[in-house]
């Protein structure tokens, strides 16, 4: 995974509260074992018809709002299911931030362990990003290291991370990877204990 420190992008809203993790990719589509391939699928009963072609009525497929990397949405984001592949999809589409008031336990980790960064921030701040979204391009620049989201109009909103995902974001790393920096610890905990 690539580090993410500062990073600057465009975002959008889906101004809709409780979207479950069957609505951000539905469970026709679990069949693959790869993390990659899944972002076609995102929200697939909301960006197409029934005949396969796109809903020109659904938010992400605005022609505005193409090339968002930031997502901005409400309430309770990634309830339902655990599956892991939400974060897959929305990883695979191009997002790489999400803000919301509040997000499902077990999504908000799944996004931590796949280098996505889920930000919680008040509903006031949420309800002002959603309404300057509306208008295209918006752009927000979100800085890890300092812990703020901030636009080009003067909005800055400070947010929460645990220090373990913190280093973890910031240096790129996953949890296989971390492990893998103590190899040589580990290495010599088999010799000893193991008599390898």
């Amino acid at each position: 995974m690539s580090g993410f420190q500062q990073f600057k992008g465009k975002a959008v809203a889906l101004d809709r509260a409780n979207v479950d993790t069957d609505q951000i990719i539905p469970k026709q589509f679990l069949k693959r074992i790869e993390k990659t391939g899944f972002g076609e699928f995102l929200f697939y009963d909301w960006r197409f018809l029934p005949d396969g072609t796109l809903n020109p009525e659904f938010e992400l497929n605005f022609p505005e709002n193409q090339g968002a990397t930031i997502l901005i949405v409400n309430e309770n984001f990634g309830c339902g299911s655990s599956r892991e592949h939400a974060p897959w999809a929305l990883l695979d589409y191009g997002f790489r931030a999400i803000i919301a008031p509040s997000f499902a336990d077990i999504f908000y980790q799944n996004c931590l362990k796949n280098g996505m960064l889920p930000i919680t921030l008040e509903a006031e701040q949420v309800a002002y990003l959603l309404e300057q979204a509306k208008d295209q391009p918006y752009l927000l620049t979100i800085n890890l290291e300092d812990q703020h989201v901030s636009d080009e109009k003067g909005f800055k909103a400070s947010f929460e991370i645990h220090p373990y995902w913190k280093k973890l974001l910031l240096n790129g790393w996953d949890e296989i990877e971390i492990t893998l920096q103590l190899e040589e610890y580990i290495k010599e905990y088999e010799k000893k204990t193991l008599n390898v």
